[in-house]
C-alpha cells in the first residue's frame, strides 16, 4: 500500500502560517518604535527669529 502525498497544504495550515508571520511583523514594528523613542536625537538649542516682512513686501 502506497501513502498518498498531499501536495496542497490545508486552508487551516496556511492561515496559521500567515497569522504567525503577521504577529511576528507586528511585534517587530512595536519593538522598533520603542527603540527609536529611546534614542535622543539632537535638536537645535536656540530658536531662530527670522523676520520675513521685508521679503514679503518686496514681492
Amino acid at each position: 500500500m502506497q501513502l498518498k502525498y498531499n501536495r496542497q497544504p490545508s486552508l487551516g495550515n496556511t492561515l496559521i502560517k500567515i497569522i504567525i508571520k503577521l504577529l511576528i511583523l507586528i511585534v517587530f514594528f512595536i519593538v522598533a518604535i520603542f527603540l527609536i523613542e529611546k534614542v535622543n536625537f539632537p535638536s537645535p538649542s536656540n530658536k531662530y527669529d527670522i523676520d520675513l516682512t521685508n521679503d514679503i513686501k518686496k514681492l
